[in-house]
């Protein structure tokens, strides 16, 4: 009786540990020179990177090797990437390798100075910042799970970056966000062209009669005025761009304001086409 209830013990413990075995080779395991560890799956290795998925997500990062020490597999296996990681020298020479990862940029957003065109033209670079900084505040109120670099962050780190307003053309949006270190660009333009002109005029006239005590009309004195006013009204829109750091272009929309205005306001399409993008939290 002693031995059958050794026997089935055995075999409980047996299942359990095979069971927690299972269960702990499910995922992959990526350890990095910092000590980090990632778990998830890795879906390609080449040569400089890392391809990964973290556990219960779908989006893809991708990882520098460098920064990688190795990789525990599923299957048990374990995968030696690097003996340590670069010299900080080395790194020091690479101006986007020395910004976070791409996995550390998960969940971060970054908003780039608008672009600001008058009648298709260059316009002032004032307007483009102000936008910049309306479009944090409107949207560090609704960005629940995410965190947002403030605007003096990015234009800071873009400048050390080389990314100024003549060169930002050579730049991809992956570039960009690995400068950031963000996940998420958010990239924008305000458009302003002449619309109707509306004015008017008036005037007035005084006449004045002097009379004698006898009633005689000794003479007669007038004047007048006249004025007019004129007032430019502008037709508004605004265009909203996100991208990710993998250079994909997840929200593309353009919105005109729908009264004109004459004091310039782009608030109201600019609300607008935030309240519909996929990073706006309610």
């Amino acid at each position: 009786m002693k031995k059958i209830s050794l026997f089935i013990i055995t075999c409980l413990l047996s299942f359990n540990i095979l069971a927690q075995t299972k269960t702990a080779v499910k995922q992959d395991v990526v350890i990095k020179a910092n000590g980090e560890e990632m778990k998830g799956k890795v879906t390609k290795i080449t040569d400089t990177d890392i391809t990964f998925i973290y556990t219960g997500e779908t989006a893809e990062y991708v990882i520098k090797k460098a920064d990688v020490v190795k990789i525990i597999h599923s299957s048990g296996r374990v995968e030696i990437i690097s003996q340590e990681p670069l010299p900080a020298q080395e790194r020091q020479k690479d101006e986007v390798s020395m910004s976070a990862s791409p996995v550390d940029h998960h969940n971060k957003i970054a908003i780039l100075p608008f672009t600001y065109l008058i009648d298709n033209q260059p316009g002032a670079d004032e307007i483009g910042y102000k936008a910049q900084e309306d479009t944090y505040a409107m949207l560090s109120q609704h960005s629940a799970g995410y965190t947002i670099l403030d605007t003096r962050t990015t234009n800071a780190l873009l400048v050390k970056g080389g990314v100024t307003k003549d060169k930002m053309m050579g730049f991809t949006m992956k570039e960009i966000c690995d400068i950031l270190g963000v996940e998420y660009v958010v990239d924008g333009t305000v458009t302003q062209s002449k619309g109707y002109q509306t004015s008017s005029s008036g005037g007035s006239a005084d006449a004045k009669v002097k009379r004698d005590g006898n009633e005689k009309v000794k003479g007669v004195s007038s004047s007048s005025s006249t004025y007019s006013n004129s007032v430019q009204r502008y037709a508004i829109s605004v265009s909203l761009r996100i991208y990710m750091d993998t250079n994909a272009n997840i929200y593309s929309q353009s919105h005109k304001a729908f009264w004109t205005t004459t004091d310039l306001s782009y608030s109201s399409p600019l609300e607008y086409l935030l309240k519909r993008c996929p990073l706006y939290r309610k």
